[in-house]
């Protein structure tokens, strides 16, 4: 058996989910919300982007929860549908033991799966080499950062845009059909 398993999320993770979220809105800079959601708003957030189609994922490393992974819209106009960004949060326990790595290669497998053609990482703060690392070994490429524009924890933060294309990328050329057998 894996040291790390990687499964869809159900309603049964929302606990740890919310309290590891919680933990990052509090002590980091990887999201710029300022108030915790609780554990209904993180259901219902699950929720909505799993019927809009996106995967959520958790991992688990020996058994525990280990951290969790999403990927949803880009942005909302339909143009930009078959792009998504992705969320990676690894409980710090498990930081260095591979469960970052075994989210992304899920979370791509599955959005380039569902026929999406690029996926984009926004990371709150380039000093977070964690997981500007995690997405270089994934091949993300930095495509811009936006200087001071959070105020979070007394600081001003900057913003990194990293991107990588998922199957055909920017290409004309169709992707195979979905799991479901449909074109994306």
């Amino acid at each position: 058996m894996p040291d790390t398993i990687v499964r869809d999320a159900t309603p049964a993770d929302v606990q740890v989910i919310a309290a590891l979220y919680a933990e990052e809105v509090s002590e980091r800079v990887n999201t710029y919300e300022y108030d915790a959601p609780d554990a209904s708003e993180m259901l219902r957030r699950m929720q909505r982007i799993v019927a809009d189609g996106y995967p959520y994922l958790v991992a688990e490393h020996h058994g525990r929860f280990a951290g969790y992974a999403y990927a949803g819209s880009f942005r909302v106009r339909a143009a930009y549908r078959p792009t998504v960004e992705n969320s990676v949060y690894v409980h710090p326990g498990c930081a260095g033991k591979g469960v970052g790595s075994a989210l992304m290669q899920r979370l791509i497998d599955e959005c380039t799966a569902r026929g999406f053609r690029q996926m984009i990482a926004v990371i709150g703060e380039p000093t977070n080499t964690a997981s500007v690392r995690l997405h270089e070994r994934f091949g993300f490429e930095h495509v811009g950062t936006f200087a001071g524009i959070a105020w979070k924890h007394g600081r001003w933060l900057d913003t990194m845009f990293m991107q990588r294309a998922l199957g055909n990328g920017d290409t004309n050329a169709p992707d195979p059909p979905n799991a479901n057998g449909t074109p994306p």
